[in-house]
């Protein structure tokens, strides 16, 4: 399985993420359209964090049901974490913060947050 590193802008929040990216989803949702996020989804485990955690601050709203987690300094969204509809751990990628990605290359499937 491929191992793919990240990071927000300033680097101060870095990751490693393992898996194949095959796709990724534009939200239309409130948050989502703002950030501008292009999301891809693995199970939690399959994300690491390279920097400590207090690096990171968290954001949640509206069902509180998304830890939308960004940078302290910088501001920058590098992923989210939820529960999957069966209850598993995901994360939610933020493909944008993954290092030398082609992502003219990765399908994006819209999705209509809004309507939810």
């Amino acid at each position: 399985m491929p191992r793919h590193l990240g990071s927000c802008h300033c680097g101060q929040v870095r990751f490693a993420v393992d898996g194949d990216i095959d796709s990724g989803l534009a939200c239309n949702c409130s948050i989502c359209s703002r950030k501008g996020s292009l999301l891809w989804f693995v199970p939690r485990q399959q994300l690491s964090l390279l920097t400590p955690e207090s690096s990171l601050s968290t954001y949640s709203f509206n069902s509180h049901r998304i830890r939308h987690r960004f940078c302290a300094r910088c501001g920058i969204h590098p992923f989210g974490e939820a529960l999957s509809p069966k209850g598993e751990p995901v994360a939610a990628i933020n493909l944008r913060c993954i290092e030398d990605l082609d992502l003219a290359s990765v399908p994006v499937h819209q999705f209509d947050g809004k309507a939810l």
